[in-house]
């Protein structure tokens, strides 16, 4: 009888002891590791208890696990792809890697996920709130040629669970009128855009929305009922097709500002040195008797002025 008491109590505090490591797991050491599915199609994450304590340890950590097979075989961590993180520095919450060459050779889609890989996981830990990614020191570019600059974890939207679409900031320069309307002026909006969207709608986008109330007292030159019927750039040359609605000023601007709010903002783009506008299609068009759609029209520098404070 008494041996069967000690076994059972042996038993119990196996059992106990069993209960208190489980209860040990500390959860807020507790962190996804974001991994490229099998497919490159999504994003696959599995829970990891972290070891270390500060941070300059955990990027370790977290950089060896990255780096490691994972329990399904069927993930592919970020740094199993065929490329190194070089270096790395963390500051003002704002984590800096620097991958190398290799990182260039990925496909387009199964690059975007590595980015949102990268970025989910470090950014989990405290003390990194945007992660910036460098190849061999030269600042990431897209595959729409696009500069990839800060990134966060918001700026990476799971679309029906199957791809990511990559959101990434940009500083824009818009042209928009001065308050005679006889010269322009020159702005800047920063704005979260998704990278499907060519960077020449968008800044037609912007233009037909007009200034917003912190870009006060600069003012509207296009009529917001345009619409953008298709915009395309060949050879430096954006080739821009709006409907009827842009031959109608509802503003005091004069047709130079109208005109070249557009030029100027779309050449301030990298791929861009020179714009045609045509109407439903249109080139054979007059604007307000002045100017000829059908011309291929380069910046005008002599039309900007600036604000007297």
């Amino acid at each position: 009888m008494k041996r069967f008491i000690s076994v059972l109590l042996a038993c119990c505090v196996l059992m106990c002891s069993a209960c208190a490591d489980r209860g040990e797991v500390d959860r807020s050491k507790v962190i996804k590791i974001y991994s490229v599915s099998k497919s490159d199609t999504k994003l696959e994450s599995y829970e990891y208890e972290m070891q270390s304590d500060n941070l300059e340890d955990k990027m370790e950590e977290l950089l060896t696990v990255l780096a490691e097979t994972p329990p399904k075989l069927e993930y592919k961590p970020p740094l199993t792809l065929g490329f190194k993180i070089m270096d790395y520095t963390v500051e003002d919450g704002r984590l800096n890697l620097d991958v190398d060459e290799q990182y260039k050779a990925m496909k387009p889609a199964t690059e975007v996920l590595v980015r949102a890989a990268l970025v989910r996981n470090f950014t989990q830990l405290s003390g990194i709130e945007y992660v910036f990614i460098t190849v061999n020191g030269e600042q990431l570019h897209d595959s729409l040629g696009n500069v990839v600059g800060l990134m966060n974890p918001d700026q990476f939207i799971d679309n029906a669970g199957t791809q990511i679409n990559g959101y990434e900031l940009i500083k824009l320069k818009l042209y928009f009128a001065n308050e005679e309307g006889n010269a322009l002026v020159a702005t800047y909006r920063n704005l979260r855009y998704n990278t499907n969207v060519p960077l020449e709608k968008l800044v037609m986008e912007q233009l037909i929305a007009g200034p917003d109330t912190k870009e006060v007292p600069v003012y509207p030159t296009i009529n917001p009922d345009t619409k953008l019927l298709s915009i395309s750039v060949k050879d430096a040359t954006c080739y821009v097709n709006v409907n009827e609605a842009f031959l109608t000023q509802i503003y005091n601007v004069s047709s130079d500002v109208a005109i070249f709010s557009i030029v100027n903002s779309l050449i301030e783009l990298t791929n861009v040195n020179k714009v045609q506008i045509s109407v439903n299609g249109e080139t054979n068009v007059m604007y307000r008797e002045t100017y000829k759609l059908g011309t291929v029209f380069e910046r005008n520098l002599d039309i900007i002025t600036t604000l007297q404070e």
